[in-house]
């Protein structure tokens, strides 16, 4: 069946093969058995849409220089790692070094994004960047570098990515609407790729004739245009409603909100597995390249360079193979291609087929990542978008460093040739790994706020952090609708314990078997406003059929209860106004 369309209306409308569900300001289009509507009804967003508003266009470009700069310095940090020791493992640990942060400080940083200004949070984040960047060029210069200090600086810059990661990726949906959002992040991963068919290459020249400090300089420099592009930028500001969220509570309802959605789970696991074996191409490539002293870094430039032109090839068939597939089968082109990669630079010593074999890594690579991506965005309401993108990226990268670390023991051990054999075979695992978790398609649910709660008028002086908040709510229910009601409420269960509700619960009245009743529990009663902002146009669906089915007058009726667990007269709060006794 098609998938539904949203459109203005203000009744119920049977026409054309189609059911019209109507909303208190929108409705939803579901099409009918047997009807003509289809998806490509829809109208589509172009790939270059996002270029369309100004802002994108600024930012877009200063990450290219950005980027140059970051896959410079990973050139010139990987290969002074081999100038610097023969560990096959401090090696691969160049490439840990750099995702672990990521991993370790992903959450913290989506988080703050979702409770501060995403803009502040880009900027110190991209200074501290710079800064790391400008004392390493200077150490280098001097020649003070030691394996573990070139660790401790990519291991900080990877931190600084750690934090700028999550409210870029969030920022995405202030860029650009929501129907170009696809676009936007497809053109992100080109333009990163673009630069590293280009920038790895770049790299290997600079380290080759001017040394392993210059790459790390040209880094430096590179943060320069992407400052002053944020500085320029201004947001739109969105008043908020009720305090922000307190740090760690926030990362609490992140970790809530993904744990409570299935399809975000499928994301992250795939994701994981992904990152763990694909990243063995890439964390051992300095050992292949390293079997041919003759070519030196610009070999390992050039591979990288390889691999970032198939990385650009896969963005730009992006589209056409997402129309054509489903989610899933693209999800095992990229585990199968990735896997045939690693098995040719494992087993043979071609320089050719090695340079072959980067190009259907690289558009694996896009391919598999950027879906990912997309359908965490399209999965996520605002609110959390930039935790569910920071738990994405923790699983991710998280797979990638312990990829790093368990690959470069294995290479240590047995070898380069069996580690990447061992890895292809488990991105064919992965690949089989579909059959269970299958790729979720891309979500239709329309995940805008509703933006219709109205604080309540109390009539006792409550503050914010006064709780815990019990809710009542009352419904009169026919026994004929009894199924659907029951239904319904299986919905709305998984809708506020992943918004924050506690100690969910459904009760029927004994006596009057047709009054049923609704129970949850909320924090404080900021807590309890929260929870109500969050509430999605597609969650307001359940809530809109709920006050059909309801037979009372009116809508049903809601109880806001404060909690106490012992009888402390002190305790009482104080009345606002005055309440007559009739």
């Amino acid at each position: 069946m098609a998938a539904p369309q949203r459109i203005r209306c203000r009744k119920t409308i049977f026409s054309g093969g189609v059911v019209c569900l109507a909303l208190p300001d929108y409705c939803v289009i579901v099409p009918a058995a047997g009807s003509d509507v289809t998806d490509t009804d829809a109208p589509k967003s172009s790939a270059l849409a996002p270029f369309r508003y100004r802002d994108f266009r600024l930012l877009w470009g200063a990450t290219l220089v950005s980027n140059f700069g970051g896959l410079v310095q990973a050139v010139g940090a990987a290969w002074m790692m081999t100038q610097l020791t023969d560990s096959d493992t401090l090696i691969a640990l160049v490439q840990a070094s750099n995702t672990l942060p990521i991993m370790l400080l992903a959450l913290g940083s989506g988080a703050l994004a979702d409770i501060f200004d995403r803009k502040s949070l880009l900027l110190f984040a991209q200074i501290f960047m710079a800064t790391v960047s400008l004392i390493l060029a200077i150490v280098a210069w001097q020649g003070w570098l030691t394996p573990w200090l070139l660790l401790t600086f990519t291991f900080l810059i990877g931190a600084g990515q750690a934090l700028y990661n999550p409210p870029w990726q969030a920022s995405m949906g202030d860029l650009v609407p929501r129907a170009d959002l696809p676009a936007a992040v497809t053109l992100n991963s080109v333009g990163f790729n673009l630069m590293r068919s280009v920038g790895p290459a770049a790299g290997g020249f600079i380290v080759a004739v001017f040394g392993a400090a210059a790459a790390f300089t040209v880094n430096a420099v590179s943060y320069i245009p992407l400052l002053g592009a944020l500085f320029r930028w201004k947001p739109p500001v969105t008043p908020r409603t009720a305090p922000p969220e307190a740090f760690l509570p926030a990362i609490g309802a992140g970790l809530r909100y993904v744990a409570l959605s299935p399809n975000l789970m499928r994301v992250m696991l795939r994701g994981a597995l992904f990152g763990f074996a694909a990243v063995s191409v890439l964390a051992l490539l300095p050992l292949v390249v390293q079997q041919h002293p003759e070519a030196g870094s610009l070999l390992y430039g050039t591979l990288l360079g390889s691999f970032g032109m198939g990385a650009i090839f896969g963005a730009i068939l992006n589209p056409r193979i997402r129309a054509r597939f489903p989610n899933e089968n693209i999800v095992r082109m990229a585990f199968a291609g990735f896997a045939l990669a690693a098995l040719v630079l494992g087993q043979t010593d071609n320089l050719w087929l090695h340079g072959l074999a980067m190009l259907p890594a690289g558009a694996s690579w896009v391919l598999a990542l950027s879906l990912f991506n997309v359908t965490v965005q399209l999965s996520t309401p605002r609110w959390v978008v930039a935790r569910a993108l920071a738990l994405y990226q923790t699983a991710t990268f998280g797979g990638m460093a312990a990829g790093s670390w368990v690959w470069g023991m294995v290479s240590g051990t047995s070898g380069v040739g069996t580690a990447l054999t061992m890895a292809a075979g488990v991105l064919v695992f992965g690949a089989v790994v579909g059959y269970w978790l299958k790729a979720p398609e891309f979500g239709t649910a329309d995940l805008d706020p509703v933006n219709r709660f109205r604080e309540p008028a109390l009539r006792l002086d409550l503050r914010g952090r006064s709780g815990p908040i019990m809710v009542m709510v009352d419904y009169l229910i026919a026994q004929k609708d009894v199924p659907e009601f029951l239904q319904l409420m299986r919905r709305r269960r998984g809708i506020r314990r992943r918004d924050g509700a506690r100690n969910w619960a459904l009760l029927r009245d004994l006596e009057r078997p047709d009054m049923w009743s609704e129970s949850y529990h909320i924090a404080t009663w900021d807590e309890y406003i929260r929870h109500n902002m969050r509430r999605t146009k597609t969650d307001a669906e359940v809530a809109v059929r709920l006050r059909e089915l309801h037979q009372g007058d009116g809508d049903p009726l809601v109880h806001r209860m404060i909690e106490r667990h012992n009888v402390d007269q002190s305790d009482d709060l104080p009345l606002v106004g005055k309440i007559e006794v009739p």
